[in-house]
């Protein structure tokens, strides 16, 4: 996928009636943190913003361009109004670059297993699993083929495939889905 890039600029003016004044533009007021917690309040555009948004996932790094410097970060939170279908406000984390971080992320299961085929019912034990990892390191989605599990089988966390660089810190033996058998 390619990387996404949200352009920004730096705003002095905070408040409700700054914050209406930037929405009534087609402007989103946002703020941006970085690893050592200090705080960058943005006006990035509402258009651009919803391209993005409605297209990752919470570990997708994306470039976040702000007064025309690159950085990585990730969105961490969004205010938004449910009734106007609009994003209110946002919230940015910029990690350091030599920083693990941990997250916790949900497993989906791609492929029919081929114990469904011969008859079996799939069973879902363990929802999500926390790995850690650089952050231009997190995938996206934690997507599992279990097209080869037969009946009586478990698939473990021992048994995802993941980059080198990414430490599973949940226990290896923890089940993930399992075939049962037809009653």
């Amino acid at each position: 996928m390619d990387q996404m890039v949200i352009n920004a600029k730096t705003r002095k003016e905070t408040g409700k009636k700054a914050a209406k004044q930037l929405r009534a533009a087609g402007h989103i007021p946002a703020i941006m943190y970085n690893a050592k917690g200090v705080s960058t309040m943005l006006d990035i555009d509402e258009a651009e913003f919803n391209k993005v948004w409605r297209s990752i996932t919470p570990t997708t790094l994306i470039t976040l361009n702000v007064d025309g410097k690159n950085g990585d970060a990730f969105i961490k939170d969004t205010e938004y109004n449910i009734r106007d279908d609009r994003v209110l406000h946002a919230d940015f984390f910029e990690p350091a670059a030599d920083e693990l971080i941990t997250v916790k992320m949900k497993v989906r299961f791609s492929g029919t297993p081929a114990g469904v085929l011969k008859g079996g019912f799939m069973v879902t034990h363990t929802p999500e699993v926390v790995i850690k990892a650089a952050p231009k390191k997190l995938p996206a989605r934690l997507l599992v083929d279990v097209s080869k599990v037969n009946i009586g089988e478990v698939f473990c966390v021992k048994d995802l495939e993941l980059d080198k660089a990414i430490s599973v810190l949940t226990s290896a033996d923890t089940p993930l889905m399992s075939i049962s058998p037809a009653r």
